[in-house]
């Protein structure tokens, strides 16, 4: 057995290395007594195979690359023969020889060649020419040194031009080399901007394979990003309706995705804005909110909220809403905090959007968010924001007034009052406090909270800071700005909410106890005429009581009040005349008589107020229940405060009763009030800002 075993050794070897040297039926013993343990020569057996076809590999590399080197010349006389025969075959040899590594190197090393392939196309019309070149170019894309080639070669205008073909195949070639282009050589995107190209490529979403459509969508997404021009390209080739109708039609993943990011790069541009909402973007993108894919969910939550302050009707957003208020609940903070911002923006000035937020339990959700939040601002400004529209100006207010008390929001909204909150989250705040404040229920609450010394405190330091920042300037119409917030906004807005609040008996007490009576009468002397009137508006609700009423005319009140009698705001000349009739109720009759007659002769100069039927004898002694200092109600009953309600209301500056500019429902965005100009986050100067940037827009158009 031994010497038979001696024998045979060699052949073992041989089997093992090299089986098809062995002659056929050769039989050779084996030496394995185990089958759970291999032989020695088994276990060389697979590497010695695998270091055999690697040795193989590399002679027939260097065959191919020599055999390519050898013939490149030759195939490049051939392909600018002048018989189109002769530059078929060569066109087909060269596109072999691109299908191997070692000849494709030494293809796009060989500028000549490459360029000898774009003239033929260029001259040709024979179809098989064109898909060999094709091809040929797609296949040395997948290079960089081949890219460079193509770009040097002048490739980029025929591969363009290749996107018209009709041949499936050469469309294919075409718009995967264009797409390794952009992705990775420099200045191909110029090329292809100026060559046309995101014209063609709009058109070929009408396409309806989806794997072709994700990388021309791809192709746009890259086109687009931080350029303007390609951006209005688009729009003027019906590009944001065709993206708009892949997002409705398809359910491919990368597809959607890869849509939804050229809409999310379209969604800052104001051009674009609106032709995506009115092609039902809103309502398209909506419908991937409860998709599996998270990068798909999350670029259609960036693209919402760019969209989502358009100043454009959108129609069946019920579905949206719904979407967006369930995942308000979601672990991920990125998407509540896009939640958020959307529900903000979709309810801001949309009446009919506040009450289906309030119909599916918006209030509760949003309450919800503000308490798991805590000190996060991105989280807690916007869902404030959202809270301040659903609580004004619309037929569901006043219970989503009462819906913030039931669902114990009130202490977390008194809390946002004090620090760490940034102004900008304060100003919110003040104006969600001024609304809950509308409904006579919440007044005790806000009171034992806390919210009227907080509401006191700012009031002093933002005017503190508004006269030395004035005091430092050139003139008195210096603004002063922190995080974006003008100290006058903040002023106004606290004025106003102690005005509402100050309705109640209670209130009004401990609004005198903190002393801030005379600011009040300061503010009387404030250039701007917001501040004016929600000044005088406090002061007429603090005059009811005997006690306020002397407070304001020992503070020197008398004589700007009367000269606000003047005033072109119908709502200042108003609370002025209340605030001087309440403080003369205990004067002599020859001092009632002058305020009369100065009354009178204020309405009557006033044109607007005839035209209103307004009667200077209903501010006479004919009519006490109206400035009683017993009296329950607000400071001007005839003007009915309950007119938020109506959509229309507080739109007028000039009512007495409409909220005031800095309470109605803005636009507010984290870390920035858009007022009437939101779009920020459109300019190219801001499109490659880090999204976190609390100085504009949450998202900008930039891919993450």
């Amino acid at each position: 057995m031994n010497q038979q075993l001696n024998q045979t050794r060699s052949q073992r070897v041989r089997a093992a290395m090299y089986p098809e040297t062995l002659e056929e039926g050769t039989q050779i013993p084996s030496t394995q007594f185990d089958p759970q343990h291999p032989t020695a020569v088994q276990r060389l057996a697979e590497p010695s195979q695998m270091l055999k076809h690697a040795v193989v590999n590399l002679i027939n590399y260097q065959d191919d690359a020599d055999l390519a080197t050898r013939a490149i010349p030759e195939l490049t006389k051939l392909l600018n023969d002048e018989d189109q025969v002769v530059v078929g075959q060569a066109a087909l040899m060269v596109h072999q020889l691109s299908k191997k590594e070692a000849s494709r190197h030494a293809i796009m090393n060989s500028p000549q060649i490459v360029a000898a392939l774009v003239r033929a196309m260029a001259n040709s019309n024979d179809a098989e020419v064109t898909k060999c070149v094709a091809g040929t170019l797609h296949n040395l894309s997948h290079h960089r040194a081949g890219l460079l080639t193509i770009w040097k070669s002048g490739g980029i205008p025929l591969l363009i031009k290749l996107l018209s073909s009709p041949i499936e195949s050469v469309l294919f070639y075409a718009i995967t080399t264009l797409h390794n282009l952009l992705l990775h050589q420099e200045g191909a995107k110029m090329a292809v901007r100026i060559n046309g190209g995101i014209q063609k490529m709009v058109a070929l979403l009408s396409k309806e394979n989806v794997k072709f459509l994700a990388i021309t969508t791809d192709c746009l997404q890259i086109l687009a990003y931080g350029n303007q021009e390609s951006k209005l390209i688009i729009l003027a080739s019906n590009g944001p309706a065709m993206l708009v109708h892949i997002m409705r039609t398809y359910t491919y993943e990368k597809l959607l995705w890869t849509t939804s990011r050229v809409l999310k790069v379209l969604s800052v541009c104001p051009n674009n804005k609106p032709a995506i909402c009115e092609a039902g973007g809103i309502q398209a993108l909506g419908m991937h909110l409860a998709h599996q894919s998270n990068r798909l969910v999350q670029n259609c939550l960036w693209t919402l909220r760019n969209l989502s302050d358009a100043n454009v009707k959108v129609d069946d957003i019920e579905g949206v809403m719904q979407m967006l208020v369930q995942l308000l609940s979601s672990n991920d903070i990125n998407v509540v905090t896009c939640a958020a911002g959307i529900l903000s923006n979709l309810t801001c000035n949309s009446p009919r959007a506040k009450m289906i937020v309030c119909q599916i339990g918006g209030i509760e959700a949003l309450v919800g968010t503000i308490l798991q939040a805590r000190d996060r601002e991105d989280i807690t400004e916007p869902a404030i924001c959202a809270l301040r529209h659903l609580t004004s100006r619309h037929p569901e207010s006043e219970m989503a007034q009462n819906a913030v008390r039931l669902h114990y929001g009130l202490p977390a909204v008194v809390k946002l009052l004090h620090p760490p909150s940034r102004w900008p989250l304060i100003k919110a705040t003040v104006g969600l406090i001024r609304n809950l404040a509308l409904c006579p229920a919440n007044h005790a609450p806000l009171r034992e909270h806390g919210a009227l010394p907080r509401l006191v405190q700012l009031l002093m330091r933002a005017h503190q800071d508004t006269q030395r920042r004035t005091s430092m300037g050139s003139n008195g119409s210096t603004q002063s700005r922190v995080d974006g917030v003008r100290m006058e906004e903040i002023v106004e807005g606290s004025v106003g909410a102690l005005h509402i609040l100050a309705r109640e008996t209670h209130n009004r007490a401990i609004i005198r106890g903190l002393n801030s009576i005379p600011l009040f009468v300061q503010l009387l002397y404030s250039n701007v005429e917001n501040i004016q009137r929600v000044a005088a508006g406090v002061l007429c609700e603090l005059a009811q009581d005997k006690e306020g009423a002397e407070i304001i005319e020992q503070e020197g009140a008398t004589a700007p009040l009367t000269e606000l009698l003047h005033s072109s705001n119908e709502g200042v000349t108003t609370y002025a005349a209340a605030v001087l009739f309440r403080m003369s109720e205990d004067k002599p009759a020859d001092y009632k008589s002058r305020i009369s007659i100065e009354l009178s002769s204020s309405f009557f100069n006033r044109p607007q107020w005839q035209d209103n039927d307004f009667d200077p004898q209903m501010l006479g002694q004919d009519h006490p229940t109206m400035y009683s200092h017993h009296s329950s109600r607000s400071s001007l009953p005839q003007q009915d405060f309950r007119q938020h309600q109506d959509p229309s209301f507080g739109n007028n500056p000039m009512t007495p009763g409409s909220i005031e500019p800095m309470m109605q429902d803005l636009d507010l965005g984290p870390g920035l009030d858009y007022d009437g100009n939101s779009e920020l986050g459109a300019s190219s100067a801001l499109e490659d800002v880090n999204p976190s940037d609390r100085s504009g827009l949450v998202f900008y158009d930039t891919d993450l």
